[in-house]
């Protein structure tokens, strides 16, 4: 390898890992509805573990005041041995797949064909499984996004976005591209602009100087004109007034929150702001991210993904990446148990030969 490919690798893996970590931080927490910033807090600091540097510790013996989620045994700190399964990663997986399996001239109906191959039904949520149940029935897109489907501009499409940022570094215009031809399947609106944000974001992180100039790069990939972009540019102008972190996500909140907590729209202002106020650290980024509340374990995984590339592997610290094991649970046919360093390793070889 040149350093150049040797360096863009690094970033790869740093973006598959920080994607895992973030999302295996989020996972005890992930219920907006009950989980909001303040309860998240108040668990932090009964478990002393403000400022948080690591894994959520678990839940102390004595108290039943906290409703984790039921795999919450397998993503604290001292108990994570390999990644949980989550449809965050999942995903990731299946757009590998799909780009080793149809290149990036794939269509939306190969997309589709894959999620029946490969994806078992019970394990898709909201709007995929809404697509899901559409596509078994003989729907093609964009019905299959369409028919009897609620949550068109939920966050589905982003998480699935990464992939098509890793494999375009530095190109966050056909990141942006590749993730609308992706998210069209199961979304509209907002909810494909959330994937083609994401994308370009990371595709942006690659080359960008910092967090700010990759979401400001990645602005300019999606209509600006959207609920999505407008609210992307309030989170950012609030940081660049001097706004305190949590007063900006107050201001956000009291903007988008009505939405709902699975919104696409309100989520991305929590992923801005983690990225905004985590300045570049890896830590610090995924940390206030999940503070932040809502979609905690996708917001962990999308911030955590920018992140990693903007650090490289080697900018992680180890008690996030140790535990994990190098391994990924999965529900996708055929990954289950597949390294970490692979997953990266394959995603490198699109880009680089």
């Amino acid at each position: 390898m040149t350093p150049h490919s040797t360096h863009t690798a690094d970033r790869i893996l740093g973006g598959w890992l920080g994607r895992i970590a973030g999302n295996m931080l989020g996972k005890p927490v992930e219920r907006g509805d009950y989980w909001t910033r303040a309860r998240i807090d108040r668990y932090l600091r009964l478990t002393g573990a403000l400022p948080l540097t690591d894994y959520l510790p678990e839940p102390p013996a004595a108290t039943t005041a906290f409703e984790l989620r039921p795999e919450w045994q397998h993503c604290v700190r001292g108990r994570v041995s390999g990644s949980c399964r989550d449809d965050d990663v999942d995903y990731a997986i299946l757009g590998l797949h799909l780009l080793e399996t149809h290149g990036f001239a794939f269509t939306t109906e190969e997309v589709g064909e894959l999620w029946l191959l490969r994806l078992p039904y019970l394990q898709t949520f909201t709007a995929e499984r809404v697509t899901y149940r559409n596509l078994a029935n003989g729907l093609r897109p964009p019905l299959t996004a369409t028919y009897e489907n609620p949550y068109q501009e939920w966050i589905g499409a982003l998480i699935r976005a990464d992939i098509f940022g890793w494999t375009n570094p530095g190109d966050p215009h056909r990141a942006a591209a590749l993730a609308r031809r992706d998210a069209v399947l199961s979304h509209t609106g907002n909810g494909v602009y959330g994937a083609m944000w994401a994308a370009a974001l990371i595709a942006a992180a690659f080359t960008a100087s910092g967090p700010r100039a990759a979401l400001e790069a990645a602005l300019e990939r999606v209509p600006a004109s959207s609920r999505l972009a407008r609210t992307v540019r309030h989170t950012l102008a609030l940081h660049a007034a001097g706004a305190a972190w949590e007063d900006t996500l107050t201001a956000m909140d009291e903007e988008t929150g009505r939405l709902g907590w699975i919104h696409v729209v309100p989520n991305a202002a929590v992923i801005t702001a983690g990225l905004l106020y985590g300045d570049g650290d890896f830590t610090r980024t995924i940390a206030l991210t999940v503070r932040g509340g809502l979609d905690t374990d996708s917001n962990g995984a999308t911030a955590g993904s920018v992140a990693g590339v903007l650090s490289g592997a080697a900018g992680i610290g180890r008690q996030w990446t140790e535990p994990l094991e190098d391994t990924v649970r999965s529900a996708v046919f055929g990954f289950d148990g597949v390294r970490i360093t692979e997953l990266a390793h394959r995603t490198a070889r699109l880009v680089l030969g």
